[in-house]
């Protein structure tokens, strides 16, 4: 378990920071920028979860220890080394997406399907899932682009693609189920 006796420690004083493995980076480095971005999404899960009730606040929860887990995940370069590592680091795990993608299954099982599509809105969960599910997409962006130029968990990736889905049909389920989706209107305003 962590234990934080002191909260500041005055050695990203000059535009650095720590990664789990130690190394010194850049705090705009692209790393550090996609896991900020995983605890940004974070916190607007947490705000999400002002407006949740029962089943749907219990998954948000489990979505907000995911990210915390996407975060040590992004936060470790060098996977190749995990295995010679003093402590095993945190990786995602396909189990997680798999979570992810039997909950999309169930709540869009409720819903009638899409005609067209919907604007971000409605109910006040439901316009919070959808903030969740843009910022999921940037830092989806982010670990891609990421990953274009340093080893990242594929897991990590396809979580964070599979959590906007989530997030997407978690929405239409706080607007009634659907059925008080905003819907677009092709040009309604010309």
């Amino acid at each position: 378990m962590v234990v934080l006796n002191k909260i500041y420690t005055r050695t990203g004083d000059k535009g650095q920071t720590a990664l789990g493995n130690g190394d010194r980076v850049a705090k705009y480095s692209d790393r550090v920028t996609a896991y900020g971005t995983v605890d940004e999404l974070n916190s607007f899960v947490g705000v999400a979860r002002l407006a949740a009730e029962g089943e749907m606040d219990k998954a948000l929860s489990h979505i907000q220890n995911d990210l915390f887990d996407l975060g040590a995940d992004l936060c470790r370069p060098d996977m190749e080394k995990d295995a010679q590592a003093e402590y095993p680091p945190l990786r995602m795990a396909a189990s997680q997406v798999a979570r992810l993608e039997a909950e999309i299954d169930a709540m869009n099982a409720a819903l009638d399907p899409l005609r067209s599509f919907i604007l971000p809105g409605g109910a006040a969960l439901a316009a919070h899932l959808h903030v969740c599910r843009t910022v999921a997409r940037r830092a989806e962006r982010l670990a891609v682009e990421l990953a274009g130029s340093e080893t990242v968990n594929p897991e990590a990736i396809t979580y964070l693609n599979r959590l906007s889905d989530w997030f997407f049909v978690a929405a239409r389920t706080a607007n009634n189920g659907g059925k008080d989706d905003v819907l677009w209107v092709p040009g309604a305003n010309r």
